[in-house]
C-alpha cells in the first residue's frame, strides 16, 4: 500500500478576496469560482462570504409549510411556554418551602432534615 499524504489546502486572503469581488461583480456564480479555480469542499466559498460580509451573496432561504404544520409548531410553541412557565413557579415553590424550613429550624433549633429521615426509617 502506498502512504499517500492527505493535502491540506490553504488560500492567501488576497485569493479569497479576488474569488469575493469575481462573484459579487457577477463574473462568476459560486460553482464556476469552485470549479475554475478548483475549491474543494462545497461551503468553503460560503464561509468566505459570511466571513467577508457579503451574506447578500448567499441565496435565501424560503421555507413551505402546509397549513397544519403551521397551526401544529404553533401548539408546541404554546406548549412549551406552558410548561416552562410551570417549572419555573416549581423551583419558586421549592425555594420558598427550602426557605421554610430553614426558618423554622432556626426558631425551634432542630434539624427537621434529620428528624424526617429518621420518621422515613422507621415506617419502613
Amino acid at each position: 500500500m502506498e502512504n499517500r499524504e492527505k493535502l491540506i489546502y490553504r488560500y492567501s486572503m488576497a485569493f479569497k478576496q479576488k474569488v469575493i469581488k469575481e462573484i459579487e461583480t457577477g463574473q462568476l456564480t459560486i460553482d464556476q469560482a469552485r470549479r475554475i479555480y478548483h475549491i474543494g469542499g462545497g461551503a468553503t466559498i460560503n464561509r468566505w462570504i459570511k466571513k467577508f460580509g457579503k451574506n447578500h451573496l448567499l441565496g435565501k432561504i424560503v421555507r413551505i409549510e402546509m397549513a397544519d404544520e403551521v397551526k401544529r409548531l404553533e401548539k408546541l410553541k404554546k406548549e412549551k411556554a406552558e410548561l416552562e412557565s410551570a417549572l419555573a413557579k416549581a423551583h419558586l415553590k421549592i425555594l420558598t418551602l427550602e426557605s421554610l424550613i430553614e426558618s423554622a429550624e432556626e426558631d425551634l433549633g432542630i434539624d427537621l432534615k434529620k428528624v424526617q429521615k429518621k420518621s422515613n426509617q422507621q415506617s419502613c
